[in-house]
């Protein structure tokens, strides 16, 4: 059983492949709460007992246990397939002891705490589902008590382990595992009054027992959730402005060479679509700008169609003393408001 340990250690130790970090499994630092049952196995042995002045000598003990418990907890460090971890156990069970020279059955008690340095290997790590194996070794304290009396032994403790987990978050796993946990032969030896006569009794039973554990462990390498993506950028369609005379819509030179910037710009857009927005100054009736505006709006689209852009892709539109490039005052003639904006989409 010793070497099955020691060769399911190398084996949990080796880099079968490398295994990349998952959100479900960052790695890192966790803790572990742990517990379940117990079965610490029927052993029979040889035990030296002596009852004065009665019997003194080598005799068949026989010792059957109950279904007994184990908790525990570990600290740990996931490597991303191997673990390794620093583990607190305690196990307890009950059962009757047989002793040969002796009436009956006495009862018995043996309660185990160890403390176990353990290597697991994780396969498919950072999956949903994760089967492993693992192996430890450490020191136990045994403490057993029969016949009225206890006594204490501290022996050489080794484990092997095979388990499944599932990562339910980056933050908790649930393992459920099956273990084999065992010792080095414990010598109990104890002393006591047994039906008025004076006993001493010296015992070296086996100590291999079976475990179904589940497990709750919490990490703490879990990533910071993602920072919420940018905003997307403002995209400013392309955009000319053509400037005129004061009661003008006729185009100057440097305005039909806008245009023609304008229409140059909408070819490589492929798909797109024009907008020409006409304006005035505040000078002059109202309605008359309005009509100024549609004018002056519509003398660039003919400009545009001229330097090949469908008629059909632009829309005209007249806005008279609406939307001022610069505020002024009601009768101010103002070159920078006598214009229309082209804008492309």
């Amino acid at each position: 059983m010793k070497r099955l340990v020691v060769g399911a250690a190398l084996l949990a130790a080796m880099p079968f492949c490398a295994q990349a970090q998952s959100p479900l499994q960052p790695g890192g630092f966790y803790i572990t709460a742990e517990g379940g049952a117990n079965w610490l196995l029927n052993t029979s042995f040889t035990s030296t007992l002596s009852v004065a002045p009665l019997f003194a000598g080598s005799t068949t003990t026989n010792a059957s246990f109950n279904t007994g418990f184990v908790v525990g907890g570990a600290v740990g460090y996931d490597f991303l397939g191997p673990r390794l971890e620093v583990e607190g156990v305690y196990r307890e069970n009950t059962g009757s002891l047989t002793i040969g020279g002796l009436p009956g059955s006495a009862g018995v008690n043996l309660n185990q705490v160890a403390i176990m340095g353990n290597v697991y290997y994780d396969f498919l790590a950072g999956q949903a589902i994760v089967p492993y194996i693992g192996a430890g070794a450490g020191v136990a304290f045994l403490n057993a008590g029969a016949l009225g009396s206890t006594a204490q032994s501290t022996q050489f403790a080794y484990q092997g382990i095979v388990g499944v987990g599932w990562n339910i978050n980056p933050m908790f796993r649930l393992n459920l595992e099956g273990r084999y946990y065992g010792t080095t032969t414990p010598n109990f030896n104890t002393a006591g009054n047994l039906g008025g006569f004076a006993y001493n009794l010296s015992t070296n039973p086996q100590n291999n027992n079976i475990s179904a554990m589940l497990g709750l462990q919490m990490r703490f390498g879990a990533p910071a959730p993602p920072p919420p993506p940018p905003p997307p950028p403002v995209v400013t369609p392309p955009s000319f402005m053509v400037f005129f005379d004061w009661d003008r819509s006729n185009l100057s030179q440097q305005a039909l060479t806008t245009i023609q910037q304008a229409a140059n710009a909408f070819k490589t857009k492929g798909n797109a679509r024009i907008t020409a927005t006409g304006h005035t100054d505040t000078s002059g009736p109202e309605a008359y700008n309005m009509a100024l505006s549609l004018r002056r709006a519509n003398a660039v689209k003919d400009a545009l169609v001229r330097e090949g852009v469908p008629a059909q892709a632009i829309t005209v539109v007249g806005m008279g003393e609406k939307g001022l490039l610069v505020q002024t005052a009601d009768g101010v003639r103002e070159p920078q408001n006598r214009r229309v904006e082209i804008v492309i989409q």
